[in-house]
């Protein structure tokens, strides 16, 4: 018993130690808990992609960038209005301008035509009379005919009679001037000259083939008959065009309409003398509008005296066009974000930390790489022109305002809303100049061998053909699994390259498993904006146009590239195939 009285004073003894040593630090743990609850209520995102937002530090699973702790929210800010560090901005490379007014400046404007035939200057040869071409003497379209020129002989049974009818009447002419008038009124009906009439009364000969003159000089154009051929009164023979003056038609869409007017100069270049401006002026304007292409016919009229200029021929015209208003703002194109009827901008605020605030706009015409904006901006406000869709990102994370988000609140950030805004910043790339990055020529080479593939892909596209766009696919997909990602031997390099791949594959995938031809032109928008990043970035040591159709991707424009300036427009072939600009061009 007593052994038990000693434990027990022991115990008592050691409960009482503990009380004065650790009784009075009873406020830390508190402390502690306080920072660390702090701590797991930091959010971490991504620079380049800031619709990644994480618990922990950690690599970004799009790109593999660091990630950065997350800005708190905004606090105080409009519905329209959120903040980003300069940290962000910088990573994101956003850019901004300040805006001007373009105070009595004019501004080029360029369209893309072709050259035509003038059709007031286009005569159909008819026969008129019916028979058999006996003799042809134009063998070929493009031959150079002069008016009065004998182009065919016809043998017609119905002029042999008329003609032995006029030698009757001729007979009986002083007893019966009335019969003899109505027949030789008869074959001036036929186009017989008086001459003609007047050889075969002096003559008492019928003539059996009887020869037909060219009415107009020109270039024939179409032979529409051969010799033996039958043909009927008003028959076609021939089509003759005076191409001593020549048409140059031009498409203008809606927005550029408003610009252009009846005797506005042009200055028309062709593709075959670059360095040989025609200055003309606008002689019509279709009025009405092509509703396939959304484009309105822009005509001028061209001297060729000396026939340099051939009908079917791209020629391109430059037109300097005034503002709508008198001292007008214009934006770059990279600066606005469509949706819909709405067109979007992003304000920078002054301020310790860049304060942003959506601003809608009213846009004027489209000039060149800008838009003229009517309403919605002031001058000297300075606004995004570079990372626009990166802007419009960070608003939507935190419940701002935003290109797709009308009224503001959170939106989703699982990982389908990540591809979704993913394939949304690829599908309406803007023009961002990226840092060339250095790499091995070897793998530059491999690059070059993807680029091959795509070009193959473009023009099936080009050709409206499904099935080789889907066997072109499979070969861009072979030379993608080619590429050694070895070769890469910096981080950055890497970490450019996965997501671009990544990319590509999945919507090439889509285009070889598509027998639609039209989501083949979807999904290719996606596939050339990351093959065209790729490009920029690495390089495959070659000239490659990059161009652009605005009326690609619903109205909301897409780019492709190709090896030739020629425009070749994969997005809508046969029935567009014209439409588009050369935007850039990488060497």
């Amino acid at each position: 018993m007593k052994k038990y009285i000693i434990y027990i004073g022991i115990l008592a003894i050691g409960l009482a130690l503990g009380w004065v040593l650790f009784g009075t630090s009873s406020n830390s743990p508190q402390d502690h808990n306080h920072e660390l609850t702090e701590t797991e209520n930091q959010q971490w995102t991504c620079s380049m992609h800031p619709q990644i937002m994480q618990n922990e530090a950690g690599s970004c699973p799009i790109c593999g960038m660091d990630l950065i702790p997350a800005a708190s929210s905004s606090e105080g800010l409009a519905p329209n209005q959120f903040n980003m560090t300069k940290n962000a901005m910088a990573l994101a490379n956003i850019e901004t301008t300040i805006i001007k007014k373009n105070t009595g400046i004019s501004n080029r404007l360029t369209l893309s035509g072709k050259v035509k035939e003038n059709e007031k200057n286009t005569a159909v040869q008819t026969a008129h009379f019916g028979g058999r071409i006996e003799k042809l003497y134009v063998n070929s379209t493009g031959e150079t005919v002069r008016k009065g020129q004998l182009l065919a002989l016809i043998y017609s049974p119905e002029l042999v009679t008329a003609q032995e009818e006029l030698l009757t009447a001729l007979s009986m002419k002083a007893t019966q001037p009335n019969l003899y008038k109505a027949v030789k009124n008869k074959l001036k009906l036929w186009k017989l000259s008086e001459n003609q009439i007047q050889k075969i009364e002096s003559s008492k000969k019928v003539t059996k083939n009887f020869p037909v003159y060219a009415n107009v000089s020109g270039i024939v154009t179409m032979k529409m008959v051969e010799e033996g051929n039958h043909v009927m009164e008003g028959s076609p023979l021939l089509k003759i065009a005076n191409l001593t003056t020549v048409w140059a038609e031009f498409d203008a869409y809606e927005k550029q309409l408003s610009s252009i007017k009846k005797g506005t100069e042009i200055s028309i270049t062709s593709n075959a003398n670059p360095t040989k401006k025609i200055i003309a002026t606008v002689s019509f304007i279709d009025p009405v509008l092509n509703t396939a292409t959304r484009t309105v016919i822009i005509r001028a009229v061209l001297s060729n005296k000396n026939g340099d200029l051939k009908p079917g021929m791209f020629v391109q015209g430059d037109l300097t066009i005034q503002m709508s208003n008198n001292s007008s703002l214009t934006v770059p194109k990279t600066a606005v974000l469509w949706t819909g009827k709405r067109s979007i901008v992003y304000v920078k605020q002054l301020g310790e930390e860049p304060i942003f605030e959506m601003r809608e706009v009213v846009l004027g015409a489209s000039i060149g790489t800008n838009y003229e904006v009517l309403d919605g901006l002031n001058e000297f406000e300075e606004i995004v022109t570079n990372g626009t869709f990166t802007v419009d990102a960070a608003a939507q994370l935190q419940g701002k305002k935003s290109m797709m988000n009308k009224t503001g609140g959170k939106v989703m950030t699982g990982h389908e809303n990540h591809i979704g805004m993913q394939e949304a910043n690829n599908i309406q790339e803007q023009e961002i100049k990226l840092e060339r990055v250095q790499v091995s020529s070897k793998f530059q080479e491999q690059l070059h061998e993807v680029f091959n593939s795509y070009i193959l892909l473009k023009d099936a596209l080009v050709n409206d053909d499904r099935n080789l766009a889907q066997i072109a696919t499979k070969n861009l997909i072979a030379q993608l699994n080619k590429v050694d990602m070895k070769l890469l031997t910096d981080t950055k390099s890497h970490n450019l390259w996965m997501p671009l791949l990544k990319n590509i594959q999945n919507y090439s995938k889509k285009i070889m498993n598509s027998n639609s031809i039209k989501i083949q032109r979807e999904q290719f928008i996606i596939v050339s904006n990351n093959v065209s990043k790729s490009i920029e970035i690495f390089g495959v040591n070659q000239k490659i146009y990059k161009q652009f159709c605005p009326m690609a991707n619903n109205d909301k424009g897409a780019f492709w590239l190709s090896i030739d300036k020629q425009i070749n427009n994969p997005y809508f072939g046969e029935m567009m195939l014209k439409c588009g600009t050369v935007e850039r061009i990488f060497e």
